[in-house]
């Protein structure tokens, strides 16, 4: 007779998460006592968990004991279906696998760091005459690197400022090789023009130093160059040049009391953050380069829950390093989980060898806690913006009468004459706007006549909407800018699709935000909000976000139009010339205000097709 503990019980008996736990003490009698990672896969295929180990058989096996698992990882082990392992020499390899894997995949039940950014980095590139230009990706062309910097817009305006003291070039090299007189840069003292010979080999090799240095952290030794350069133009009686020098001076003093951060130790280092509140967790990051300011971002993390600070903070840091090269110091306010491996990690993937710390006093100690108070505010400014979403989806409840509101989806089009006509959704959560749920619509169904029939548009852009409502989860609220006639329109879809759910639709006064809006609905009659009213705003608001992402996607299909008729109507000017030409001039309107001498440096442009390029734009 069998016994009870050898009785086989149905799966249809035990519960999802029994039945993951069995799955897991089956696996385990086949995982190996090595390092390595596991991935945790669920029955239609998909990822779901990402792990590393130093004994794969002793770490999975803990996945059984479901009583111990924080809420998230118990979700995960109901939805298991299979296990699958690959075996490494090194916890230190198995921590580098696992983070490149977590980065690609992006598994629902990883700590994961959201919406990771390509830092921009500036390049001096490998040439007679080096120019400096923002670069993103792998660091593949020849030249010098400085970076990473936190935005681009950092990037963007350290290359102004180069250009400014130290005149170098911006232009790429097919353009710089064809040229034959100044261009605009050097009338403006943006460059010296080394193209045409107007300052000699040793003289721009020169600035080059002086930029790598400004670049590098050595602006004192910048500065000195400067100086003794104006007080040889001024005894020479140049004044013109010693007017420049000073200047470039003062520009350069007032950069170094923005960057300058003066921070014992601090050269090349990271600062973060960690920060909680109501579930949400974001790290703050401060970049220090050559002892310099380099910027700040904040970095949002996802599936959080049940992860101690010290999970988080390794996550964090083992994901973000993947494609980002560390500095030799990283400060944090949380000591991150298996710190010894990790640096060991960055050491082996980078060539690097990075001391991860956490100051408990001095000055560090203040750098860490001004990063804390930045990522405490963030928190606190999305937390109190929740509030305002969560207070305000409660009053619009109530203004329609219905059970609940969690989502709404937003609707807007925009076109010029009915030409470029697009129509969009906007998704507004009670935590505010999800843009990966934004959607856009270039309008098809348009006849000769078409004139911008709105209602068209949008009864279009609803039924292309609704094919999607399987893959698309359907909203609590449809809310139109538009007036009664879109609403039956939208309502009318909705019946033959079988759909019950409410439709608002909401119409400006003479004057857009002026509080005069009515508000329409499918059988009912027009209603108003008081001017004064908080929900009005809200409404306001989140209509004036459709109608922005309306805007510019109208704008954004209009200009690709534009660039084509004005390029592809031009006899001789094929698909490759037009790349060369865009790439070359920036767009239509530069190829257009280009003249003929211009237009020969492009590569493949010759006299002939210069001067119909040229005409085609000087017709008239």
């Amino acid at each position: 007779m069998q016994s009870n503990t050898d009785k086989i019980i149905p799966t249809n008996a035990l519960t999802s998460l029994e039945v993951g736990a069995n799955i897991i003490r089956d696996m385990v009698k086949k995982l190996p006592n090595k390092p390595g990672i596991y991935r945790m896969i669920s029955a239609s295929l998909k990822v779901l968990y990402v792990g590393k180990a130093k004994d794969l058989k002793k770490r999975v096996i803990s996945y059984s004991h479901v009583d111990k698992l924080p809420n998230r990882l118990k979700r995960m082990v109901s939805e298991l279906q299979t296990i699958e392992i690959v075996t490494t020499s090194t916890e230190v390899e198995a921590l580098l696998l696992e983070s490149n894997l977590i980065k690609k995949l992006q598994p629902k039940y990883n700590v994961l760091l959201k919406d990771d950014k390509s830092f921009p980095y500036i390049l001096l590139t490998a040439h007679d005459y080096p120019r400096a230009l923002k670069h993103r990706g792998p660091k593949t062309e020849k030249g010098t690197y400085f970076g990473p910097f936190a935005n681009a817009a950092a990037v963007e305006e350290t290359i102004l400022t180069m250009q400014r003291l130290f005149q170098m070039r911006n232009c790429s090299d097919s353009y710089f090789e064809n040229r034959n007189r100044p261009c605009l840069q050097y009338h403006i003292k943006r460059c010296t023009a080394p193209c045409v010979g107007k300052i000699t080999a040793g003289e721009y090799k020169e600035s080059v130093q002086s930029a790598k240095s400004f670049l590098s952290g050595k602006s004192d030794k910048v500065q000195r160059q400067l100086a003794e350069k104006m007080q040889e133009a001024s005894e020479t009686l140049d004044f013109e040049r010693a007017a420049q020098y000073r200047d470039s001076i003062r520009l350069l003093t007032q950069i170094q009391a923005r960057q300058r951060i003066n921070v014992a130790g601090i050269n090349h280092a990271d600062v973060f953050a960690l920060s909680q509140l109501s579930g949400r967790a974001v790290v703050q990051g401060f970049f220090f380069r050559h002892g310099s300011n380099y910027g700040t971002e904040t970095f949002e993390m996802a599936h959080t829950e049940g992860a101690t600070q010290e999970e988080q903070m390794a996550a964090f840091l083992s994901q973000f390093y993947v494609e980002h090269e560390p500095p030799l110091i990283i400060l944090c306010n949380v000591l991150p989980e298996n710190v010894e491996v990790l640096s060991m990690s960055l050491h082996l993937q980078h060539g690097i060898k990075t001391a991860i710390e956490c100051p408990q006093n001095g000055i560090k100690f203040d750098l860490v806690e001004h990063a804390l108070k930045n990522a405490k505010e963030h928190l606190e400014r999305r937390y109190n913006s929740e509030l305002t979403h969560q207070k305000q989806f409660g009053f619009f409840q109530e203004f329609l009468n219905i059970p609940s509101i969690d989502s709404i989806e937003v609707y807007d089009n925009s076109h010029l004459q009915g030409s470029s006509a697009y129509g969009v959704l906007i998704f507004a959560t009670r935590k505010g706007f999800d843009k990966s749920r934004y959607r856009k619509f270039s309008i098809r169904e348009m006849k000769p006549d078409f004139g911008g029939d709105d209602i068209a548009m949008m009864r279009e852009v609803m039924s292309r909407r609704l094919r999607h409502k399987d893959e698309w989860p359907l909203p609590d609220v449809f809310l139109i800018d538009g007036g009664q006639a879109q609403v039956n329109a939208i309502a009318a879809i909705l019946d033959e699709y079988n759909i019950e759910l409410p439709v608002a639709g909401i119409a400006k006064g003479a004057v857009r935000n002026a509080g005069d809006e009515t508000f329409y609905f499918p059988n009912q009659s027009p209603r108003k909000l008081p001017k004064d009213s908080p929900l009005l705003y809200f409404l306001q608001v989140i209509r004036d976000e459709a109608h922005r992402f309306a805007i510019g996607t109208h704008r954004a299909g209009r200009q690709k139009i534009l660039v084509k008729s004005q390029l592809d109507d031009i006899p001789g000017i094929g698909a490759k010339r037009k790349k060369m030409l865009l790439q070359h001039f920036g767009s239509a309107a530069g190829v257009g205000r280009a003249n003929v001498d211009d237009l020969m440096t492009v590569s493949g442009i010759n006299r002939l097709v210069a001067e119909k390029i040229y005409y085609f734009f000087h017709q008239n």
